[in-house]
């Protein structure tokens, strides 16, 4: 879309049939006053009949929004989709760009090259911005999009020393709160399953970890998962192997913390009374598995309604200077831990 393919109608065709100008075909398309409510018909009826694609690149060009917003995922794996944390984010955002009448498109982001069209595809006019989500450390990809002007909105962060507009909870204050609720309940042999290390969330989350050991005197007992379940059951299998006498699980989701709780079930580990388990995000996931998780709530509705107004006032002022938003989280105890 965006480009006339050869003999497709053009804007002086369209206008010829109407029996207006070009000027006046413009107008109509980029929905502008000063045009007749008859005119604005015929032209219509003109561009229906000739079937007119308007060209999206030259619209921006004229300053003609395109009322669309993409929101990029940058996961190798599209059955990450499925993760409940997408599916929640992807509802917030979108129940936030309803309100503001901007359409949603969702995109998956793997290699280079496809960065790279992703890049051309928004500079061409067809997005007003891009919301990111699942971004590496080593990612240039925010970078790319800043430096062609595209206004953009990261969900986390790639590093301590991000300079790119940012929503993100605090990893940090909710892992640690988590392994404190543990320490205080005599658990001495914590267990982490975290999310993959080179993504900064897992690094936050595990850094708070670590903190509340190191306070209580306790040794770190880590072993990495991706944040789906599956890689949870595997990771808390492995961990029970190689420290056998473990009282306790965080896990760095809700998700990789029902894989915990098979494993253990199987395992013969009664939770709470012999391995303590506690998640992160607090998905509709923790109240149902068995045991209810206790788990660190992320406020994800708040997280997608920020990003979405801060690239909106983004889209609005871009010389506005990149702004960063931590928003706390809350730990919620159920029967787990």
């Amino acid at each position: 879309m965006g480009r006339q393919r050869p003999g497709s109608p053009t804007l002086e065709e369209v206008a010829a049939l109407a029996g207006v100008g070009r000027g006046t075909v413009s107008r109509v398309i980029n929905n502008a006053a000063g045009v007749k409510d008859s005119t604005r018909r015929t032209v219509e009826r003109a561009i229906a009949e000739l079937g007119y694609v308007p060209n999206l690149a030259a619209r921006s060009l004229a300053g003609r929004r395109a009322d669309a917003v993409t929101l990029a995922m940058t996961e190798r794996d599209w059955r990450m989709f499925g993760e409940p944390f997408f599916a929640e984010i992807v509802q917030s955002v979108g129940d936030a760009l309803a309100d503001a009448s901007v359409q949603l498109l969702l995109t998956l982001v793997r290699t280079g090259a496809e960065r790279r069209r992703l890049v051309e595809y928004a500079r061409g006019g067809r997005v007003d911005g891009v919301l990111l989500m699942s971004v590496r450390s080593d990612d240039r990809l925010p970078d790319m999009l800043a430096e062609a002007g595209l206004p953009t909105v990261l969900l986390g962060r790639r590093s301590g020393d991000e300079n790119v507009t940012y929503v993100d909870a605090d990893n940090v204050g909710g892992a640690r709160d988590a392994v404190k609720h543990l320490v205080r309940g005599g658990r001495t042999r914590i267990g982490a399953v975290t999310g993959p290390l080179d993504m900064y969330v897992t690094q936050c989350r595990l850094r708070g970890y670590r903190e509340a050991l190191a306070d209580a005197g306790l040794e770190p007992l880590v072993v990495e998962g991706d944040f789906s379940e599956g890689s949870g059951r595997r990771a808390t299998a492995e961990l029970l192997e190689r420290h056998p006498d473990v009282d306790a699980v965080f896990a760095a989701s809700d998700t990789m913390a029902a894989g915990a709780l098979g494993v253990l079930r199987a395992a013969g580990r009664r939770v709470p009374e012999d391995v303590a388990v506690i998640g992160f995000d607090d998905f509709p996931l923790a109240q149902h598995t068995d045991p209810p998780l206790t788990t660190v709530r992320q406020p994800m509705e708040e997280i997608g309604r920020t990003m979405v107004r801060l690239l909106l006032e983004e889209m609005e002022q871009p010389e506005v200077a990149w702004r960063h938003v931590i928003l706390r989280t809350r730990l919620v105890v159920r029967s787990s831990a």
